[in-house]
């Protein structure tokens, strides 16, 4: 199941636990002689998973200096099935940072419809730095299981100290085991998605991106606007909002879409939580914070696993659960009751599920690692630790519940060596418009992970989109069971018809 998240793993990436072990580090392909021979590369396409088509795509790893050598970069592509009627390549991503488009592109058939599928080749890769593309590697399987249980609200100056001494060493650590850790940013990795457009042999792109996605989409409209064909850019990010106030406004977002649930869980039968949402929640905090000095055991014991759920991993579950009103939901009713009975079960069942850990202690990617370091070069945090610990009592005002798991987020970018600022970087410029071909964009009402107004400041910023609002709660719009939304993508991708005026649409 792949997530559509932004910044919700920095609860445990921020306070990363480093102990033993060293990852290996990214061979490094020999350049090519120039752009154009990236541009103009044969892709050596081959039949995998039995119905997909998989190559390796060679990028430079430093556009400003071709002969520091090339990243290699997996593809995966599921071609249109009615090829007479091809329109083209539609490129995917579902989010992150750190979210694999090769395991995309691999649910195309439960992503998009039929006709879509007829129409398109659905082409997902993994941006650098991303699972099978010059993963980056700092945390072996235990030391994840370690930054993800570890404290995300330093209470006390000793917790603040050992949380700064952990991101620290987090830092290190990757800086010593990915010898090119500062070309793995965003505007990089757009620029990779233009080497791909020319290696398919596609004048344009098309290209759909959810949430982190909606941002990769966003800078390759910015670099290579004449190169925009259809674009559905969903659950969107608005690219000029400050890294604090990003993390502001999930944290409100996650608290609202907690609120919500409070209120659906109160017309349940199974409601473990008191139907005075003032009650409701102040159990909740309590439950958070006994957590931290007691964590929650499981009822039932998993072979060869002894975690426990501690304050950050129910917090983590919690907001996983959040994301999803129809399938979450249930399972954090159940959460809340067992955690009232003593247990935590089902939170590290949610939590795991957010993180992608199996039964056996493994991670299904490197999102940990990955999504850390690329936020941190996407959105450089300049604040000093005492304004950092200043703004934390906004983010209690702001978000009572999640604020304060989100107001130390980015402190371990202080540690990392900032890439150096040339035209190429994204950090250098606001982005005041885009003028490409039409585009849509989509936002969903209660999202929590990426909150409405970032929808309608993305729908500002590109001069010819069109804006389908959902009124739901969840994560992102397309695909959730609104014929409106659904409709509106899929006549736009299979006609380039975009809806006339913005759309309101409903579950």
């Amino acid at each position: 199941m792949l997530k559509n998240n932004k910044l919700l793993t920095a609860i445990a990436i921020s306070f990363a636990l480093v102990t033993s072990g060293c990852a290996s580090k990214v061979a490094i392909e020999k350049p090519l002689s120039d752009l154009a021979a990236y541009e103009n590369q044969k892709l050596d396409w081959a039949t995998c998973y039995e119905t997909f088509e998989c190559t390796d795509l060679l990028v430079p790893v430093d556009y400003a200096d071709l002969k520091v050598g090339t990243f290699k970069i997996a593809v995966l592509r599921y071609k249109a099935q009615d090829q007479g009627k091809r329109i083209g390549s539609l490129i995917v991503n579902p989010g992150g940072p750190g979210g694999s488009g090769v395991d995309y592109a691999y649910n195309a058939e439960y992503v998009f419809d039929p006709d879509v599928l007829d129409r398109y080749d659905i082409v997902g890769f993994d941006p650098r730095g991303v699972d099978r593309s010059a993963p980056i590697k700092c945390l072996d399987n235990k030391e994840s299981d370690a930054s993800y249980a570890s404290d995300a609200k330093p209470d006390t100056e000793a917790e603040l100290e050992k949380a700064l001494a952990d991101s620290k060493d987090f830092i290190d650590k990757c800086q010593s085991a990915n010898p090119y850790l500062n070309h793995y940013s965003t505007a990089e990795a757009a620029r990779d998605m233009d080497i791909l457009r020319a290696a398919l042999g596609d004048k344009k792109i098309n290209y759909f991106g959810k949430s982190y996605g909606t941002y990769l989409g966003t800078l390759y409209a910015q670099f290579f606007p004449d190169k925009v064909g259809r674009m559905v850019l969903d659950g969107a990010l608005d690219p000029n909002i400050s890294i604090l106030e990003q993390n502001l406004s999930q944290a409100k977002g996650f608290d609202d879409a907690l609120d919500a649930f409070l209120t659906d869980c109160a017309k349940q039968e199974d409601c473990p939580l008191p139907k005075n949402k003032q009650e409701a929640t102040s159990k909740i905090i309590t439950l958070f914070q006994n957590a931290a000095a007691s964590p929650l055991p499981r009822k039932t014991k998993v072979e060869n696993d002894d975690r426990v759920a501690t304050e950050s991993l129910i917090v983590l579950g919690t907001a996983s659960a959040l994301y999803d009103d129809v399938d979450g939901w249930p399972k954090l009713r159940t959460a809340f009751l067992e955690g009232q009975q003593g247990h935590g079960d089902t939170f590290l069942d949610l939590a795991d599920q957010y993180t992608g850990r199996s039964s056996d202690g493994t991670y299904s990617s490197n999102e940990l690692d990955s999504g850390a370091i690329i936020d941190c070069l996407d959105w450089p945090d300049t604040r000093s630790i005492e304004k950092t610990k200043s703004d934390a009592q906004r983010f209690s005002d702001v978000a009572p519940i999640f604020g304060p798991y989100l107001a130390y987020t980015n402190i371990a970018c202080k540690y990392l060596t900032p890439p150096t600022k040339d035209k190429l970087t994204r950090t250098t410029n606001k982005i005041t418009s885009i003028k490409t071909a039409p585009i849509i964009v989509i936002g969903t009402t209660r999202d929590p992970a990426t909150p409405y107004d970032w929808a309608v400041g993305l729908n500002k910023i590109f001069t010819s989109s069109k804006l389908i609002s959902l009124d739901a709660d969840g994560h992102t719009g397309q695909g959730r069971g609104s014929a409106c939304v659904d409709n509106a993508v899929d006549i736009y991708l299979l006609q380039g018809k975009s809806p006339k005026k913005n759309l309101s649409c409903q579950l």
